[in-house]
């Protein structure tokens, strides 16, 4: 056994790791494009939406790899 939880545990109901780093990951890239947009820096990107997607999906491997490690 190696100590690390296989679900996480929220009052009664159990959630799955990769549940919570995919949500951590769809806030930090909501929080990032905001940021793009206050300071418009996304006027020099091609599609935004698309580097939302990958910014969500970059920020869950991240985070992912941290939240269930190896």
């Amino acid at each position: 056994m190696n100590g690390y939880p296989g679900e996480w545990a929220f009052g009664s109901v159990y959630f799955p790791p990769l549940l919570i780093a995919s949500f951590l990951g769809l806030l930090l890239s909501w929080t990032t494009s905001r940021l793009l947009n206050r300071y418009r820096l996304s006027r020099f990107l091609l599609y935004p939406p698309g580097v939302f997607i990958a910014l969500a999906v970059i920020y869950t491997a991240v985070i992912g790899s941290w939240v269930i490690p190896i």
